[in-house]
């Protein structure tokens, strides 16, 4: 019993990562339909910023308050990096889909390069706060804390991102602009400014999952970013294009399938095992978990 209640909240806990990663993403690509693939480039920005943050930066540390100040540069950082993107290379661009793929994998390889040349492509040791190093006890099974961290975030911010898009008058825009841009465009609204607000969002929490990827990982390098998101993407594409809550269902299932085959089978297996459920959900439901039908 203890091993399945540890499987099951460790295997939350990578859901957690992966949806924190994967909503941004899915946000971007429901309302700007731009597929970026420099988003992991933000969540290496935001487990670098943090890192440098919690050793350099007045008030920051590896404890209590200061390890959130250090987690709020980074996510900081991430925002701003991800503004600076749509502003100068993907506004011009939203017309042309093939130069926003290869203006964006250029810029994720670039980014890499570096990080590598100022920090080194070695695994840098991640600062963690001490709580996070030990364990909780859960009907039995000893717990990570810091698996339980990603999850109450994965959450607040799950939380956060349908309150917005709910309540607030740019939730409404973004999510008009997702349903018809051309019509939001017609009523004299400026949907470029929700594009940029949509970017900053998904900066935010992919360098948010940089951040406490670090605590979970307990290291960060340069290419980090970019291994998370190929499951970033697979979770988008399974819970449906455009949809939080669908990328939220498919992170669960990702998740939980990749941590339970890995244990009761080979290592590695549980990847095959997500590549295969990605694969059925195109087959028989090719618009995702929560996607709606395309008609033409």
């Amino acid at each position: 019993m203890s091993t399945l209640v540890l499987l099951t909240v460790t295997g939350l806990g990578l859901a957690a990562l992966y949806f924190l990663v994967a909503s941004g993403l899915s946000l971007v690509f429901g309302l700007a339909d731009v597929l970026n693939f420099a988003h992991g480039l933000f969540l290496s920005v935001g487990a670098y910023a943090t890192w440098w943050a919690a050793g350099n930066l007045p008030g920051a540390g590896a404890d209590g308050f200061g390890f959130v100040l250090a987690v709020a540069f980074g996510v900081l950082a991430g925002a701003v990096v991800a503004m600076l993107v749509e502003l100068v290379m993907i506004r011009p661009l939203y017309a042309r889909p093939i130069e926003q793929v290869l203006v964006t994998v250029g810029l994720s390889l670039a980014g890499v390069a570096l990080l590598q040349a100022t920090w080194g492509a070695d695994p840098r040791s991640f600062p963690r706060p001490a709580w996070t190093q030990r364990v909780t006890s859960v009907l039995g099974a000893k717990v990570p804390n810091s698996g339980l961290l990603l999850i109450v975030a994965a959450v607040v911010v799950l939380a956060a991102l349908l309150g917005l898009l709910r309540y607030t008058r740019y939730g409404l825009v973004i999510r008009a602009g997702v349903e018809n841009r051309e019509m939001v465009t017609a009523l004299g609204i400026d949907v470029r400014k929700a594009f940029t607000l949509v970017f900053a969002i998904g900066g935010a929490a992919a360098a948010l999952a940089g951040g406490l990827g670090g605590v979970y990982f307990g290291s960060v390098s340069p290419g980090q970013g970019g291994s998370l998101l190929i499951f970033a993407f697979i979770v988008v594409v399974i819970g449906g294009m455009g949809s939080v809550v669908g990328s939220a269902y498919a992170a669960v299932a990702v998740g939980l399938l990749q941590q339970f085959v890995n244990y009761y089978g080979t290592s590695g297996l549980g990847d095959v095992c997500v590549v295969a459920l990605l694969a059925l959900v195109l087959l028989l439901r090719p618009q995702g978990i929560a996607g709606k039908v395309v008609t033409p």
